[in-house]
């Protein structure tokens, strides 16, 4: 069926006929107007959401935020139901809308953060200027409040024409989504439209995404006194050096590959020569062919060792895919642009450098279902303290996605 629709999309626009016209553009008036009526409601939501500690693994927390969504999704009409997200702590949400259309559409974002417990305490939610801070203010908790209230704008609207409206909001994004990456590419699969609510840095929505894997490099050498008989041993942090070194040229600017090695651990006591060293590497990349490239090429990098009889070994632990740039995404984003223009501002597909479940949703072998990412808040700084928001683009936001919603549903 989509196949059909984003091949007959140019014709149409050609005869006037575009299959995402929903209504004169006065309706944009109006519906900005409401989203702005809406932002009061939507900052509440906002700030109690960042005054709670959501970081994964919390489960106290991540409780108390289940606890708030639940209910804002049944007040809403939504029928709801938690799944455990096994092996990660916390529950996946899913709201369920029903229409009178055809058209299913699925919005997904996560409510964990990367912040230990306390930390809302320390800095909870606050307004200075046109920014919002505090942990998660961005990423990702801005993006559950448009998501919650475009849902309240479409039922102020009486607005019901798509046939099935889905919310997904798990609980463990932040470390790999191992205990939501099923459901969402499941969920993904039984829907036309995925669109997530990651934050962009700029006014633009993402066409594609990076692909993250975790490279592993184990060295194991021989452990000897460090004082009395260091030559007996064989040393494999400094091994484990020799490697990094040469380890550090894996990645490719040209097809926007990074290979980044972060975290290094050597050595149980001063006074032992290390027999065990391991490293883990940060690997982001968009060309489906270089996880086995990179995995190649360091495989004949480490068979030159620098101290003899030590063995090394590296592998690749692949994790969340990448959003492709594709057709149906880039159609989704010029309807995005569009319904910009409608208010007088330009709104840019863009391509992110991190990764998001927006990977899981989308199949490269099909068009279906069109994933659209980065429809929350504005913001910057992520995962620092000095994370923050753009207050102004919250109304922008809420506009955005209803319209988008409406649009999609007339679409079919």
């Amino acid at each position: 069926m989509l196949k059909k629709k984003w091949r007959i999309f140019p014709l149409l626009i050609v005869y006037g006929l575009c299959p995402f016209a929903d209504g004169a553009d006065d309706s944009a008036d109006e519906i900005l107007r409401l989203a702005k009526a809406e932002r009061s409601a939507a900052m509440r939501t906002w700030k109690a959401l960042v005054n709670i500690d959501t970081g994964t693994g919390y489960e106290k927390g991540l409780a108390r935020a289940q606890n708030l969504l639940v209910a804002r999704l049944r007040a809403l009409g939504g029928q709801v139901e938690t799944v455990p997200a096994s092996p990660s702590a916390g529950n996946n949400i899913i709201g369920g809308f029903r229409g009178t259309g055809v058209a299913k559409i699925l919005l997904m974002i996560h409510y964990d953060t990367v912040f230990p417990p306390g930390e809302a305490a320390r800095r909870p939610f606050r307004l200075e200027g046109e920014r919002a801070y505090g942990p998660g203010v961005a990423d990702a908790k801005g993006g559950i409040a448009i998501t919650l209230h475009a849902i309240q704008m479409l039922k102020d609207l009486n607005f019901n024409q798509y046939g099935r409206l889905t919310v997904l909001f798990n609980s463990d994004e932040e470390t790999g989504s191992f205990g939501s990456r099923d459901l969402i590419k499941k969920l993904a699969l039984r829907h036309d439209y995925v669109l997530s609510f990651e934050p962009p840095d700029q006014e633009g929505v993402a066409v594609q995404t990076n692909g993250i894997n975790q490279l592993i490099l184990k060295v194991t050498g021989r452990a000897s006194h460090a004082g009395q008989a260091p030559e007996e041993g064989r040393n494999a942090a400094i091994e484990l050096a020799h490697q990094l070194l040469r380890l550090n040229t894996l990645g490719d600017p040209k097809k926007g590959t990074t290979v980044n090695w972060t975290i290094v651990r050597a050595g149980t006591k001063a006074n032992i020569i290390p027999a065990f060293a391991r490293a883990e590497a940060d690997m982001r990349y968009t060309d489906m062919i270089e996880t086995d490239r990179v995995l190649t090429d360091a495989r004949r990098i480490i068979q030159a060792h620098l101290i003899p009889d030590t063995k090394v070994k590296i592998n690749i632990e692949r994790g969340r895919p990448p959003l492709l740039k594709n057709e149906a995404s880039l159609k989704l984003a010029d309807l995005a642009a569009s319904i910009y223009r409608n208010i007088g501002r330009e709104l840019r597909p863009i391509a992110m450098r991190f990764g998001t479940d927006a990977g899981y949703a989308y199949s490269p072998s099909s068009t279906e279902p069109a994933v659209l990412e980065t429809l929350g808040v504005v913001g910057g700084k992520l995962h620092a303290p000095e994370e923050f928001a753009v207050v102004s683009s919250v109304a922008r936001r809420l506009y955005l996605t209803t319209r988008m919603i409406m649009a999609l549903s007339r679409n079919d």
